[in-house]
């Protein structure tokens, strides 16, 4: 799909950038370094799929792995921002996973290849809905979470985080410039494992937004 609902409007989706490594908890349970800067990845918006949904493996994957993440849609380019205006730009929120197959991402890094295949493919960027912005008041005092199978398996609080949401704003529209319709998946807390078929993945957004995946094979 290559759009996505903002409070029952449809609009259509742009870059999808990632921070990887955001919070300490999960740096920690995959035994990665903590990164000095917000580290950014990209993932095609060929990948998204917004729920309630059948959320469908790769066929010849072993190994995907849940993310849980809040999820910004952006509703104005810019190309530079200050820390006390840069969430002006910011149009919507969500609940999303940022899926990952762990065994080509591992063969990539041993290798200094990108992590494309592991990040990128059908169905590797899950949303809810959007709502408006203004719902950012609840997700920092509330956070959000995952229930795996009807049991809370990650729970995610802004207060967190390493790098806030104004640093990775300013940041992408530094480096990258930000344009209407990208998505920022802004990082994941610990609680991260693999799916399998049947499992049901029930996503909470500060009680603002939920919404449902149910897994199944390739």
């Amino acid at each position: 799909m290559t759009s996505v609902s903002l409070g029952g409007r449809s609009v259509r989706a742009n870059n999808i950038f990632c921070i990887g490594r955001n919070y300490a908890a999960h740096i920690s349970e995959l035994g990665n370094e903590k990164p000095a800067a917000p580290l950014v990845f990209l993932k095609p918006n060929s990948s998204l799929l917004q729920g309630p949904a059948k959320l469908v493996l790769p066929a010849d994957a072993h190994n995907v792995h849940y993310e849980t993440e809040l999820v910004l849609l952006i509703g104005r380019a810019a190309d530079e921002l200050a820390p006390q205006n840069a969430l002006d730009v910011v149009a919507g929120l969500a609940v999303g996973l940022d899926l990952t197959e762990r065994g080509w991402q591992r063969q990539a890094q041993e290798k200094g290849l990108p992590w494309t295949r592991a990040k990128g493919f059908k169905h590797a960027a899950c949303v809810s809905e959007f709502v408006a912005a203004d719902a950012l008041d609840a997700v920092r005092e509330h956070g959000f979470s995952l229930h795996l199978n009807g049991r809370l398996q990650q729970q995610g609080s802004l207060k967190n985080m390493i790098f806030p949401l104004e640093e990775i704003l300013c940041t992408l529209a530094r480096d990258y410039g930000l344009n209407e319709g990208d998505l920022v998946f802004t990082g994941t807390p610990e609680g991260v494992g693999a799916l399998v078929a049947g499992d049901v993945l029930e996503l909470d957004l500060a009680g603002q937004v939920q919404t449902r995946f149910e897994v199944a094979a390739g």
